[in-house]
C-alpha cells in the first residue's frame, strides 16, 4: 500500500478528515481514467471498500462533481472549478507558459513544467511539438518521480534525510530494461543530478523516450518545480541534449525563476 493509500486509513489524528481524504482519492482515480469506471474498479484502485466508495460517489454526484450512467461513473466539468484559481492570474503555470513556448520555439520539442506530489510528478504547464510520441501527457498528468528527469531534478534538491525517506516508501518496478530500480542506484544517480544541475533520463520511463530537466527556483533559491524537454531517442542523442538543448532549457528556467514571487 503506497503513501497515499496509507493516508486514507490514518488513525489517531483527530484533525484529519478521513472521509474527505477518501472522497478526494475517488475523484483522483476517476480523473486518471480515460473512460468511465464501475464501482468495483474504483474500489480496487483505491483500496477502499465498496460501501465507502458508494458513499463517496453518492456525495460527489449530489454535489455535481460526478455523473453515473447505469453502473459506471465519470467526472463532470464542475471539477475544473476546483483548480481554476491555481491557473489564474500570477499563478505559476501562467507565468511559466511563455518560457515553455520559447523553449519549444528554439528547439522544436515539447517542453513541460511539473511539481513533486508525493511519489509522483504532476504536470502543471506544457507546450507540445507535433511529433507523435507514445507517452500521452497533458496538464494534470502524473508520472513516477524515480524514473523521470522531472522527478530526479526535483528529488536532487531534497536533504539526504528527505531523499532516503522518499526512496524508502516504494518498491520500484522496471518499466524498461534501462530503468534504475534499487535505492542505491537511484541515490547515486540523484546525487549526480544535484552535482550536474540537470537530469538526463534515457529510456527509463519508455523505450524511445529521452528527457532532460532542470530545476526552477523561487527568489529564495528554493526549488519549487522542474522544466523539461522530451524527445525521441531515434532522432536526438544524449550529446545533442547536453550540447544544444540544455543551454536553452537552463536560460528559460533561470528567466522563469526571476519572475516568480516569494
Amino acid at each position: 500500500m503506497d503513501t497515499v493509500k496509507k493516508d486514507l486509513f490514518r488513525s489517531g489524528d483527530p484533525d484529519f478528515m478521513t472521509s474527505l481524504a477518501r472522497g478526494l482519492e475517488v475523484m483522483r482515480t476517476l480523473s486518471q481514467s480515460s473512460s468511465e469506471l464501475k464501482m468495483p474498479e474504483i474500489s480496487k484502485q483505491t483500496n477502499l471498500s465498496r460501501a465507502v466508495v458508494r458513499r463517496c460517489l453518492y456525495t460527489l454526484e449530489e454535489l455535481g462533481y460526478v455523473e453515473s450512467n447505469s453502473l459506471s461513473f465519470r467526472l463532470l466539468p464542475k471539477v475544473l472549478s476546483l483548480g481554476q484559481s491555481y491557473y489564474g492570474a500570477k499563478a505559476l503555470p501562467q507565468i511559466a507558459q511563455p518560457f515553455l513556448d520559447q523553449v519549444h520555439h528554439e528547439t522544436g520539442e515539447s517542453c513541460s513544467l511539473a511539481i513533486l506530489d508525493g511519489q509522483e510528478v504532476i504536470y502543471i504547464a506544457r507546450t507540445t511539438s507535433r511529433r507523435i510520441m507514445n507517452v500521452s501527457l497533458n496538464i494534470g498528468s502524473r508520472l513516477p518521480s524515480f524514473c523521470t528527469s522531472l522527478g530526479r531534478a526535483l528529488l536532487a534538491h531534497l536533504s539526504p534525510e528527505e531523499l532516503r525517506d522518499h526512496l524508502s516508501k516504494e518498491i520500484y518496478q522496471p518499466l524498461t530494461a534501462n530503468t534504475l530500480t534499487t535505492i542505491s542506484e537511484l541515490t547515486k544517480e540523484i546525487n549526480q543530478v544535484a552535482e550536474d544541475g540537470y537530469a538526463l533520463v534515457d529510456q527509463e520511463l519508455e523505450v524511445g523516450l529521452r528527457s532532460l530537466s532542470v530545476p526552477v527556483k523561487n527568489q529564495l533559491g528554493s526549488v519549487i518545480a522542474a522544466m523539461n524537454v522530451g524527445v525521441s531517442a531515434s532522432r536526438i542523442s544524449n550529446e545533442h541534449m547536453r550540447q544544444i538543448i540544455l543551454p536553452v532549457l537552463k536560460i528559460a528556467a533561470e528567466l522563469l525563476s526571476e519572475e516568480i514571487s516569494l
